[in-house]
Order: structure tokens, then C-alpha cells, then sequence
């Protein structure tokens, strides 16, 4: 048995480095190795340590207390393996080997697939669908037992004392262990060991909510603005022009999706014609009468605008008192301390104008609108992201990724019959036949009028599957950034649902689950996860505000949901017959807690905190709590709505189009102090005008509205798409 030195972990890592704080690949199999032979304080400097092979060594168990923050690969193969809740600090790890162990159980798997949460690949095969039906749907069902026993034998004591809780923890969960049965006889153990420790977390909820309870004062915080609940919005003509009676089509029909190479620069791409920027911010008169748009797309959504009754507003309501000034200087220190990683604003040039969602390739067609587009995230050894060159975008029957730098459509998707909405990229794990390891793959998902999920592998040119999220058009979609086989769709029928897409393997077999379902009022416009808090909380823009879920996994709420509150705005105040403020159609993250929301017909984009409107107590009712606004931007007046607005944290910018084809830019960190107190709209930093591109022999084409930006994470491009069929493309100049 080799002795483990600082030496010896040099000489067994790679690619080679001269400090154990940058090792990311380390090889310690067949040395003999047990449990005492792992020197846990030498080992615990390896904190950017992704992948261990520990294989054919005589390891009983891991070392409890050794916390590897970067692990995503461990190979423990080959071993003597008994107790495997030793890995329970490894909550990282996303794939396991445990092969040739010969006292591992189905039970222990079933203990590793809830005690690692990141975990997707065991012994080379993808379990995140069983891994997760442990973690939420077996454990709901044990928590409902569990609750049982509770109601049916124990109370809390009264006086509660530290002895009288510790005999009631003993016999709870003695009684919990042997009167709760659920699932085979074959994993009973899993099932005694699990109920054991719900059991104790289910009692420890209960005193730690008396206490709570106790401890908060039983009036509720006054908002200072309007808490009354908004009212459905009639939708039926929505229901009238989505036409959803198309035939379905089968399974076996998949991989009739055209996927189309596209390598070469687009043919209809538009020359650009030199305009001189305006030197002042000028305001957008109302536009004028939008054409007829084409049936079952979302310009419906803005005809069903004018038909939308004025909302009510009620008097009244107490309000808090503050000090204004103080509460502004406070405000502007909460937004000065925003980090960009410069402080000078970028000076963007328009590049590309494409055409490339054309019907039938036609350059006559400026009727197409286009409505989302994301960058495609580089996934490096964590499966995080970085940035990119590539766009993905949609509209139509079709979605095309393009490179910004050279204006080439790499690949297109066409689906006949169908019009996309949304897109979102992720990353997923593919697993691999001959014991390779996994690796990560950059997905596309897309969703549309048909309620279908399309999921698109573009490196490799495959649309590899697709599954039903609604009977309905798909409004929105949206993955977990930090589990990439988390998906929200947003959909007409007035839900949002949570799936689990899984992974994929050589073959792109995958499997679909549906985790969770949010019941809302009207269509979900944008979905937001806050940064702090990606697996708990969930923010939607609808048609009739903005409301927040609780979507935790694993506790003993159902799977059906209804909003933990809703985030009003001061605009609401200002409502009357004509004039009505809930409608979200903006909405992002600009900062861990600092959010960019836009009401529609207002001329304001809000900052707000999301951390400081969570702290505050929903009124009881309404369940309603006043943003916490700590600035509003200057934005254009315009009666269309869905002109989505984005954010580019990494260099602090806001960025939304307009109706007249301009780009209105923020570039939050370079604001001065002074324009924060002063308690009126910021000016934009910049207003990008439309460029006015022109064809050979056509007149110019007059700005469009702008639906839907992207930037990637450096700023070094931004997209802009239009409802006249134009991807626009704008380079930062260094």
C-alpha cells in the first residue's frame, strides 16, 4: 500500500501543475488503498478536483468529512464498498461508477441516487429519471404516510422540553419505520432509511414552525401600493385563432423534422445603409394600427389587447411612511454596488440583417414574425456556461443557428405546419457505450403553437425527439441553469409545468417526466429563476401580473401549485378605464437579487430587489407585495406590447427594442449617483437606431418592433429580432 503524499498527488494528476489547489484529474486506482490510507486534510485542498478514480483499491467506505466542492466523476469500481451514505458530502458529483462491489445492494443505489442530487450517471447508464422519481414522487408518497402516523398517534408536547423531544423523536420514528409500507419488499431497506430520516425532518418542522409562529407579530406589513387581486382576463380570442385540431402526428413521424445545413451566408441577407445617431433620446409617438397578423401566432395576444376591458382600480389602502431621501440614497448604494467588468459603455455597430426564417425562402417575406433567441451556452467541465458566437432563434415553421461573426445559418429546422414561440438552450449529459465516461452536449428546446417540445442536438444535426407539454400553444420556455434537465413550458392553458427531461445516450434514447404543475390565471409571458435560488422559487410574467411559486421538490406540498405571492408596482396606482399596467411582458435578471421587469404601456423600465420584496409579508388576501423599486429607466411610449427586454449581467447591461426598430441600452454601473436620487427615469445610456437596411432595387425597410434580444455573456454581439422577418445582428467594437 503506497503512502498518499503531496508528491505522490502530483505525480498522479493531470494535466500536470505544481499546486494541489489546481488539480482537476486525479488517477489513485489499484494502490491498495483503505480508509485510514486517505489522509483527508491533504486531500481536502483539491477544491478544483472534477474527477477521482479510486478503482481497485480496498475501500470500506469514503471519508465522511472530505468535501471535493468540484467533483463531478468519481470511479469507485472494483472496491470493497459497504457504507455508501460516506459519499453524502459530495453533493456535486454528477456521475458514479460503483461496478465489481460486491456488498452494494439495490437499496444502496437507491441511497445514492437521494443522497447525491446531482447525480445522473451510475455505472454508465442515465438515471435521472429514477433518481429523480426517488427524490420527489416515492418521497411525496412516503411524507403522506409519514404525515399519518403523526395525525393518527403523536402530538407536539406541551411545554415542549429538550427530553420530552428527544423520546418523542424515538418513538415517532420508530413507529414511522415500521408502520409506513411502500414500494417492493426488495428495497425495504431504502424505504426504513428514508422514512427514518423524513420522520426526524417532518418533527423538527414542527417545532421550528410553533416557534415561527411565536415569534412573528400577528399584523401584517402594510404595502405601498395596490393589493387587490387582479381579475381574469378573457381569452377566447386566443382559444378561437390558436388553432390546435391539426392531425398529430405519430412517434414513428420524428425524424421527418428537416434539418437542414446551412454553412453558406443567407442569400437574403440585407445590405445596411449608414444612418447618423441621434444625438438626443427621442420618445416614440403611439404607433397606429398593427396589420392583421397571421393566425394562431402570438400578434393575437396584441389584438386581444384592445378587446381587454380596463382594469378597476380601488382607492385607498394605508400606506408606509418613509423618509424619501433616505430611501433613494439607499436605493442608488444598492445599484452602485453593481460590478461590470468595465466601466466605460460598449460602442455597438449593426453587422448582420438576415432573412432566414422566409417562407418558402421567399425575400418578399417581411410578415414572419420572429419571437425568441438565446445564446448557446459553452459548456465547460462542470457544465456551466460561458459564451458563445452561436444564436439560436424562431419563428415560423422554423428555428436557424447562426454565427454572429459571419452572418452564416449553420443549421435550420423546419417543421411543417408547426410556429415556434420559445427556445431554450441547456446542457445535458450523454452517456457512452464501452465505459467511457459522459460527456456534455449544448441541447435546443422548442416549442410553439402545436404544444409540442422539440429537442434539437445542433453539433451533431439530429432533432432527436419530441413529447406533448400541452394541448395548447407553448407561450414559453425556460431550463434550470443549474440542472440542465429541468424545463419549464409555459402554455395557453394557463400552466406552467416542470419536466425532467433526462439525459440522452449514444442512441438519444431519453425519457420525459413530469415533475410539477403551476396553476396561474391567465398565459405565462417570461419565467424567471432567481440566481440564489433556482430550485425553490420561480417568477412569472403573465397577462395579468407578476407572481411567484414556490417550486421546491421533495417537501410535502402536492404537485399541483397555486402562486406563494404576487409582486405589484406602484404604476398600478395609475390605472383607470384605458390604461391598464398588469401586463408583464418584460422580465430578467440583471444581478444575483437586482431584476429589470416592464409593464406593458408603461414608460418606465423598473429595477427592483428581489431579496427585499421576498422578506416582506403577503397581505393575507391577496397574497400581493409591492416590488421594492429602486430605480425606473426611461424606455419608450408605445401601446404594443410583448417587446421583451434582456440583460447581460457579466457587463451589467440592459438592453430593450421598441417599436421603431431602435435598441434602448442601459449600461447600469456607468450611471451616475446623482441621476439615482434624483427619483425620476434614468436616461438610456444609449439608443441604438435602426439601421435601415435596403435590398437592390427595393426601398428601405422601415424599423419594425423589436420582439426579442440576446446578448452573449461578454457583450461581443447582441441580436435583435423583429415582427418583419429581420434577425439583426450588432458587434461590439473593442
Amino acid at each position: 500500500m503506497e503512502k498518499i503524499t503531496e508528491k505522490l498527488l502530483l505525480e498522479k494528476c493531470s494535466p500536470k501543475t505544481s499546486k494541489l489547489e489546481q488539480i482537476k484529474t486525479l488517477n489513485l486506482s489499484r494502490l491498495a488503498l483503505n480508509l485510514q490510507a486517505l489522509p483527508v486534510r491533504l486531500l481536502a485542498r483539491l477544491q478544483a478536483l472534477e474527477r477521482l478514480d479510486l478503482s481497485g483499491n480496498r475501500l470500506q467506505e469514503f471519508p465522511k468529512t472530505l468535501e471535493l466542492p468540484a467533483l463531478r466523476y468519481l470511479d469507485l469500481s472494483d472496491n470493497q464498498m459497504e457504507d455508501v451514505t460516506t459519499l453524502e458530502s459530495l453533493s456535486s458529483l454528477e456521475e458514479l461508477k460503483m461496478e465489481d462491489n460486491l456488498y452494494i445492494t439495490v437499496s444502496d443505489n437507491y441511497k445514492l441516487m437521494v443522497l447525491l442530487p446531482n447525480l445522473r450517471i451510475y455505472n454508465g447508464k442515465d438515471v435521472s429519471t429514477t433518481a429523480n422519481h426517488l427524490r420527489y414522487v416515492y418521497s411525496e408518497n412516503l411524507q403522506t404516510r409519514i404525515t399519518a402516523v403523526w395525525e393518527r398517534s403523536f402530538s407536539l408536547p406541551d411545554p415542549i422540553t429538550a427530553e420530552e423531544m428527544s423520546a418523542l423523536e424515538a418513538n415517532f420514528v420508530s413507529a414511522a419505520r415500521q408502520q409506513v409500507k411502500f414500494g417492493p419488499s426488495s428495497v425495504s431497506d431504502f424505504t426504513k432509511w428514508r422514512v427514518e430520516i423524513m420522520a426526524k425532518e417532518y418533527l423538527r418542522s414542527l417545532t421550528e414552525g410553533k416557534d415561527e409562529t411565536e415569534l412573528k407579530a400577528s399584523t401584517d406589513t402594510k404595502d405601498s401600493c395596490e393589493v387587490t387581486t387582479p381579475s381574469k382576463r378573457k381569452q377566447t380570442v386566443l382559444d378561437n385563432d390558436v388553432n390546435l385540431t391539426a392531425h398529430k402526428k405519430p412517434r414513428t413521424d420524428l425524424p421527418a423534422s428537416s434539418v437542414e445545413d446551412s454553412p453558406r451566408k443567407s442569400s437574403l441577407r440585407l445590405k445596411l445603409q449608414t444612418v447618423t445617431q441621434s444625438d438626443a433620446v427621442r420618445m416614440s409617438p403611439r404607433k397606429r394600427d398593427q396589420p392583421p397578423a397571421t393566425p394562431a401566432t402570438p400578434p393575437t395576444r396584441r389584438q386581444l389587447r384592445a378587446e381587454t376591458p380596463g382594469r378597476k382600480t380601488k382607492e385607498g389602502g394605508a400606506q408606509v411612511k418613509h423618509n424619501k431621501a433616505s430611501e433613494l440614497q439607499r436605493n442608488a448604494d444598492m445599484l452602485l454596488t453593481i460590478k461590470s467588468k468595465t466601466q466605460q459603455p460598449v460602442c455597438l455597430k449593426p453587422l448582420h440583417v438576415l432573412q432566414c426564417h422566409s417562407k418558402q425562402d421567399s425575400s418578399e417575406d417581411f410578415s414572419t414574425q420572429l419571437w425568441a433567441c438565446a445564446f448557446q451556452p459553452l459548456p465547460d467541465s462542470t457544465g456551466g456556461g460561458g459564451g458563445s458566437r452561436l444564436v439560436a432563434t424562431c419563428g415560423g415553421d422554423s428555428l436557424c443557428v447562426i454565427d454572429c461573426e459571419t452572418g452564416m445559418v449553420m443549421k435550420k429546422y423546419k417543421v411543417p405546419g408547426e410556429e415556434f414561440f420559445s427556445l431554450a438552450w441547456s446542457t445535458v449529459l450523454m452517456s457512452r457505450t464501452g465505459g467511457a465516461s459522459a460527456q456534455h452536449c449544448s441541447i435546443v428546446a422548442a416549442g410553439g403553437k402545436r404544444g409540442l417540445v422539440k429537442l434539437i442536438h445542433p453539433r451533431n444535426n439530429v432533432a432527436y425527439g419530441e413529447f406533448r407539454a400541452s394541448r395548447k400553444a407553448l407561450s414559453v420556455l425556460r431550463f434550470n441553469p443549474h440542472q440542465g434537465n429541468f424545463l419549464y413550458t409555459g402554455s395557453y392553458d394557463k400552466k406552467i409545468v416542470m419536466w425532467d427531461i433526462g439525459g440522452v445516450d449514444s442512441q438519444y434514447n431519453f425519457k420525459v417526466v413530469q415533475l410539477l404543475v403551476l396553476e396561474i390565471s391567465t398565459t405565462p409571458l417570461h419565467i424567471c429563476l432567481p440566481p440564489t435560488s433556482p430550485k425553490t422559487h420561480l417568477l412569472t410574467a403573465c397577462e395579468d401580473g407578476l407572481h411567484c411559486f414556490n417550486t421546491q421538490l421533495g417537501t410535502n406540498n402536492t404537485s399541483k401549485r397555486s402562486k406563494e405571492m404576487e409582486i405589484t408596482f406602484p404604476i398600478y396606482k395609475k390605472e383607470d378605464k384605458e390604461h391598464d399596467y398588469h401586463t408583464i411582458d418584460g422580465l430578467s435578471f440583471l444581478t444575483d437579487d437586482i431584476v429589470a421587469s416592464k409593464n406593458y404601456m408603461h414608460t418606465s423600465i423598473y429595477l427592483w430587489s428581489w431579496s427585499r420584496t421576498k422578506a416582506q409579508r403577503p397581505d393575507k388576501k391577496s397574497r400581493a407585495v409591492c416590488a421594492v423599486v429602486l430605480a425606473e429607466l426611461q424606455w419608450a411610449r408605445t401601446e404594443i406590447p410583448y417587446l421583451a427586454l434582456n440583460t447581460c449581467p457579466g457587463r451589467a447591461y440592459i438592453v430593450c427594442g421598441d417599436d421603431k426598430g431602435r435598441l434602448w441600452t442601459y449600461h447600469v454601473s456607468n450611471i451616475q449617483k446623482e441621476s439615482f436620487q434624483t427619483g425620476k427615469p434614468i436616461v438610456p445610456t444609449e439608443v441604438l437606431e435602426w439601421p435601415t437596411p435596403v435590398r437592390k432595387g427595393h426601398v428601405q425597410v422601415e424599423g419594425p418592433s423589436i420582439n426579442s434580444v440576446a446578448m452573449d455573456p461578454e457583450l461581443h454581439y447582441l441580436v435583435a429580432l423583429s415582427d418583419k422577418n429581420m434577425v439583426m445582428v450588432w458587434k461590439r467594437e473593442e
